[in-house]
Formats: C-alpha cells, sequence, structure tokens
C-alpha cells in the first residue's frame, strides 16, 4: 500500500506558533495592565496610612495580576484551539491519501487477479487438449489393428448331413495368458506416441476381458483428474513394501496398511476430495475403478514377486489408486 504523503512542516512554524496574533495581543494587554497598576499604585495612590493592611495587599495582587492570569488563560485557549484544527485538517488529508492508496491498490489487485483467472483458464484449456490427445492415442490402439482376414462362407449343406452344433467357445478363452510385464506396462500406460512397446503392451492388455476393464476404468479416472490438472507424472507417493500390498490383497485394512495411501500432494488432495463430493460422475467413476483394482490386486500378487508387485505399485494405475483410495477411506 502507498504512504500517505506527509503534510508539510513550514520552517518558520515554530516561529510563527510563538508569535500569533493571540499571543501578542495577551503580551500587549498584560505589559499594558502592568504598566497601568504600576502607575497607579506608585503615583496615584494614596499614602501609605490607607495602605495598611493585609487585606488591602492581598486586593492588590488580585487586582493586578487577576487580569493578566484571565488573558493567558483565554490566549492558551485560543491556541489549543488552533492546533486542534491543525491536527484535524493534518488527519483529514492522511486519510484522503490513504484512500486514494487503498483505491489504487484495489485496481491493481483487481487487474493481478483478472491475469490469474485468465492463467488458469489456459491451463484448464491446455490440459483438456492433453486429455482429448491421450484419448486419440489409447484409441488409435484399435484403429492400427491390423484387419482380420474374412472367412469364406461354408457351402451348402447337402440334405442328410449332419448339422454342425456350435461349441460356443470365446476367442477370448483361446487366446494365450497376458504376460505380467505386458500387465504392468500398459497399466502404466504409453509414455509417448514414439512409445512403441507401450503401445504393443496395451494392445495386448485389451484383448484380455478382466485387465481391459481395469484399464478402460483407469483411463477414465486418469481423463477426469486431467481435468483438474492433476497428473500421475506430478506425483511422488511414499513408496510402500510389497508385504504391506500382499497383506492388502488378503483383505487387510486399517492402520496395517495405511502405508498404501502415500500421497501427500495437499493440491490434489484437495481438489479430488472436492471433485468426489460435488461431481457424481467421478464420483461413480473411482468407486468402479477402486473396486477393480481391488479385485486385480488380490489375484495378482497370488502369483506375482515382490519386484512384480513394486513394478506395479510405480505405475499410473497404482498412484490413481492410492489417491482415491485415501480420499475414499479404503486405507483407514
Amino acid at each position: 500500500m502507498a504512504q500517505p504523503p506527509t503534510p508539510r512542516r513550514d520552517p518558520a512554524g515554530p516561529l510563527r506558533d510563538r508569535l500569533t496574533a493571540v499571543e501578542i495581543a495577551a503580551a500587549l494587554l498584560s505589559v499594558a495592565w502592568l504598566a497601568g497598576t504600576a502607575l497607579y499604585f506608585l503615583v496615584l495612590a494614596p499614602g501609605p496610612e490607607a495602605a495598611a493592611g493585609a487585606l488591602h495587599f492581598v486586593t492588590v495582587l488580585i487586582a493586578v495580576f487577576m487580569p493578566v492570569a484571565m488573558l493567558w488563560v483565554g490566549a492558551t485557549a485560543a491556541r489549543a484551539s488552533r492546533t486542534m484544527r491543525e491536527e484535524s485538517a493534518r488527519l483529514r488529508a492522511a486519510i484522503d491519501a490513504i484512500r486514494e492508496a487503498y483505491i489504487a491498490q484495489n485496481q491493481s489487485l483487481g487487474a493481478t487477479v483478472d491475469k490469474t483467472v485468465a492463467q488458469k483458464l489456459d491451463e484448464i484449456v491446455a490440459a483438456q487438449r492433453k486429455t482429448e490427445t491421450a484419448l486419440a492415442t489409447f484409441s488409435s490402439v484399435r484403429v492400427s489393428e491390423p484387419p482380420r482376414p474374412v472367412r469364406p462362407a461354408p457351402p451348402p449343406e447337402q440334405p442328410g448331413d449332419q448339422v454342425a452344433l456350435p461349441l460356443g467357445t470365446p476367442a477370448e478363452e483361446t487366446a494365450p495368458p497376458l504376460e505380467r510385464a505386458d500387465f504392468i506396462r500398459a497399466l502404466n500406460f504409453p509414455e509417448n506416441p514414439e512409445d512403441k512397446a507401450g503401445f504393443t503392451a496395451l494392445r495386448r492388455a485389451l484383448k484380455d476381458r478382466p485387465t481391459a476393464q481395469l484399464v478402460r476404468a483407469s483411463q477414465d479416472v486418469l481423463t477426469l483428474l486431467a481435468q483438474d490438472g492433476i497428473y500421475m507424472d506430478d506425483l511422488r507417493p511414499d513408496m510402500a513394501r510389497p508385504e504391506i500390498w500382499r497383506r492388502f490383497a488378503e483383505g487387510e485394512r486399517g492402520r496395517a496398511i495405511a502405508a498404501l495411501g502415500g500421497i501427500r500432494d495437499r493440491s490434489s488432495l484437495a481438489l479430488t476430495a472436492a471433485r468426489m463430493k460435488q461431481d457424481t460422475i467421478f464420483r461413480d467413476a473411482a468407486h468402479h475403478f477402486l473396486r477393480l483394482f481391488d479385485r486385480m490386486v488380490s489375484d495378482f500378487a497370488e502369483t506375482a514377486s515382490d519386484a512384480e508387485i513394486s513394478d506395479l505399485s510405480q505405475t499410473r494405475t497404482a498412484r490413481a489408486f492410492m489417491l482415491l483410495g485415501r480420499i475414499s477411506g479404503t486405507f483407514d
């Protein structure tokens, strides 16, 4: 805030304080009164025999000094009144200067706030563009798959031939099991459009039905979090030991597995908690994701090694689980 201007004092102020018209008039009247009383008592007063007595002496003192005292009482009152007027004017000037400085500060602060709001809007637009790019990248996985060859139609059945009954075995059940390395890499998603190994792992994971459900649920959650500017790459959680993940997979809850909620970023926690309370779509997506991840960990920890569990805990999907699990009270 700008400092209020200090009123300038006249260098001749002390001299003028001593030579105001009131004090000069009081001084002149005092001198005139003392000269008149001196002339009266020294020249015109009666003889000593008439001036005898203490009462006469007191009366003389009162007659001499009382008017002088009254004159200076009036002069002092006038001086105090003038000083109060000057102080009042000085205070009014200071208040006006403070008011002007306050208005100027509010105007500059308003401009700063407008600039900050515009910057936040630009960040949100950039986050949305980044999210749309990620969605387009992930969606292109299916598009880039080579088209499957069209099998020729079977020849028409001849009379008397047996009718072939379909066995009803889905093609996904005949597919080879998903490797753990591809599973972990798919849950971390590709690093960039040039990450061929990441896209290959993601393509393989999408062919496995349970993994595809978790991947899509994680993608939905990460997209919604990105709308608030929350990215898993920006989080640096405290990593829990593999045995804590195993205890969680076995169904243990409470303080024993509290280390899994290692997200400490206050802004991300506050934004996510507010989104969970206000946005029903986000809340449903988060709970659906938490259920699928819980089920996945229970199956994964049975056969995975400690190194594989540690790699899983460092994926973007696991970080989203840590964030949402802490907000929803999974680790309480």
